[in-house]
């Protein structure tokens, strides 16, 4: 290793590098969050084609005004093989909302279609203050409302999507039925709403002349929380195959690229649906028949910065008349576990699981037991830490204490080899010197990087569980009103210490280089990771926070009490160096 700084890069060019790599991490991470892989095509391929499908352009704009397609011919439920008699016409005169509360939900439906216009989550506020939206406004104004109808590929849904349907209503407002029959369609709806439960069973059938008609249903244009930022690039539609036990992610980029606009799956499935970060709608088929999800990806328009982005959309069903129990509320683990222990699944902690899940369950357990508020579970969680790695900070410690006291040393073997090419064979021999250095006096020259280098999981741990954990959403401490966003300040406070504590936990630290560039650009980190983490969560810039405060506090012992002690270096730098040269 060489420590001149046009040749090599040293120890704090790897550190420098590292926290490079930490701000790409952070940067890119909602689009790259780690996802399961996905079948191979040939796969794919193969599982479309048991729907019958063929991969074209679906029916994603609304056209009321085009008759209904011919069907070809397509499988049909057992069922559909006995045509019904084809009911007269059903129909309600004008277009009207029905509105179902819950102690959970306030639901609003409209009977065109038979359709959802609004999904409040009573208990969860948007990054606003209002009560949490789950439909996307936005969405509506581009494609069908949640429930409509899709049929399969180069079949139009119009006539069902367009018609009114009359409805009813349970006396405790908890149960809707919606009716339409018109010409050669005819459709029912059923939706069970349960006071105190986020489950809602849902039933649909659709008629063409009486015989059973496959379809899906929707929910697409977006869902989940739309006011906080980044928020399309959170959502993607899951599914849990019970074939080989997996739970695969798709996000809407992943929709648009595939053939056509969408992608296609049927399966035996325990779940399908559509989630954010912290809120889900998958649906729990009945019965051990296969089921069916279409991803999609629609263009919408932004709440926050007002440009379109795609969004993420489903349909799930498949048959002639579907049947499932529908979850849509919130990523709560015990929540969650309580209804179907595969349900959990929906909470994706990552490739670092093995660190993220402990980790969130540490945070939990502290806050239940002990501190009872998010932001000082933070605080301590790290605080324990940090005192676990002491061991790899002292020999941190030791390995930078070293190659300061090497710097005389090191400088005249530079001074020697000053003006050199990089292409100049002795230049090896300047890095044979610096090595057997090194050797003599035990330093390893990236020792100082270890315990950094180990703080790094557990920083991407952090950032995974506070954008996963809905325990933290909303969570507050002190001035920050929710640790899972930037503070709401004019100037952020988190981030301003970070950066004032980083630079005195520098200047307290012993150099491990004499060069003053190099130590220019040291000083520089400090500003660098303000820039970084200004705009993330306010539980990771605490968690680091507390990281430098503690890290100042074991620098402060460690330098005024001697407890880190390493042997003097007693050779003479010039002396070694003009052996060298003699022997030449």
């Amino acid at each position: 290793m060489n420590p001149n700084s046009s040749d090599n890069m040293n120890m704090e060019r790897r550190l420098l590098l590292a926290f490079a790599l930490m701000g790409v991490v952070l940067m890119v991470s909602t689009y790259l969050m780690p996802k399961s892989p996905e079948p191979d095509p040939k796969a794919k391929k193969s599982e479309v084609a048991k729907t019958g499908e063929r991969t074209k352009a679906p029916d994603t704009q609304p056209n009321p005004g085009a008759p209904p397609k011919a069907d070809p011919a397509k499988a049909e439920d057992p069922a559909a093989r006995a045509p019904a008699k084809p009911a007269g016409t059903v129909a309600a005169s004008r277009e009207e909302a029905v509105t179902v509360e819950t102690d959970l939900y306030r639901v609003v439906f409209s009977n065109r279609g038979a359709t959802v216009r609004s999904w409040i989550l009573k208990k969860y506020q948007d990054s606003k203050g209002r009560p949490l939206e789950l439909v996307s406004e936005k969405g509506l104004e581009k494609v069908r409302a949640p429930f409509s109808v899709r049929f399969h590929v180069g079949q139009v849904a119009d006539a069902v999507n367009t018609g009114l349907f009359k409805h009813t209503q349970s006396d405790d407002g908890l149960t809707l039925d919606f009716e339409y029959a018109g010409g050669e369609w005819s459709a029912h709806k059923r939706f069970e709403f349960r006071k105190d439960s986020y489950l809602t069973g849902v039933q649909s059938e659709v008629r063409n002349h009486g015989v059973l008609k496959p379809h899906l249903l929707y929910w697409r244009g977006g869902f989940g929380d739309a006011t906080v930022i980044g928020a399309a690039a959170s959502q993607q539609t899951v599914r849990f195959d019970l074939n080989d036990q997996k739970l695969y992610l798709l996000n809407a980029d992943a929709a648009r690229k595939a053939e056509g606009g969408y992608q296609a799956h049927r399966g035996r499935f325990s779940f399908a649906g559509i989630a954010d970060s912290y809120f889900a709608a998958v649906a729990m088929p009945s019965g051990s028949g296969d089921f069916e999800i279409h991803s999609l990806s629609d263009q919408v328009l932004s709440e926050t910065d007002g440009k379109e982005q795609p969004n993420a959309g489903m349909a799930v069903g498949g048959n002639g008349e579907n049947r499932f129990t529908l979850f849509v509320g919130p990523k709560d683990r015990d929540l969650l576990r309580g209804i179907d222990p595969r349900l959990e699944n929906l909470i994706d902690y990552g490739r670092l699981s093995f660190i993220a899940k402990p980790l969130f369950l540490a945070l939990n357990y502290v806050n239940d037991r002990w501190m009872h508020n998010y932001g000082w579970t933070i605080v301590v969680i790290t605080i324990i830490i940090n005192f676990l790695l002491l061991p790899l900070k002292i020999t941190s410690l030791k390995s930078m204490k070293k190659m300061s006291a090497l710097q005389p040393a090191m400088k005249a073997i530079n001074d020697k080899y000053k003006g050199m090419s990089i292409k100049d064979p002795r230049k090896q021999d300047q890095q044979a010197e610096v090595m057997a250095l090194y050797k003599k006096h035990g330093v390893n020259p990236v020792g100082g990087c270890v315990p950094m280098a180990i703080q790094v999981p557990f920083f991407i741990a952090f950032y995974t569980v506070l954008s996963v954990a809905i325990e933290l959403r909303g969570a507050h401490w002190l001035w920050v009103n929710d640790l899972s966003r930037p503070e709401d300040l004019p100037i952020r406070i988190l981030p301003v210490v970070m950066v004032a504590s980083q630079f005195l936990m520098q200047k307290m630290t012993p150099a491990a280089t004499a060069d003053p560039a190099q130590q220019r650009i040291m000083y520089l980190m400090p500003a660098f990771m303000g820039i970084m983490f200004y705009g993330v969560s306010s539980g990771l810039v605490l968690y680091w926070v507390t990281s430098n405060l503690v890290g100042i506090a074991q620098q402060w012992f460690f330098n005024h009490t001697g407890a880190v002690e390493v042997p003097a270096v007693t050779e003479s730098p010039a002396k070694g160096v003009q052996k060298k040269d003699k022997k030449r």
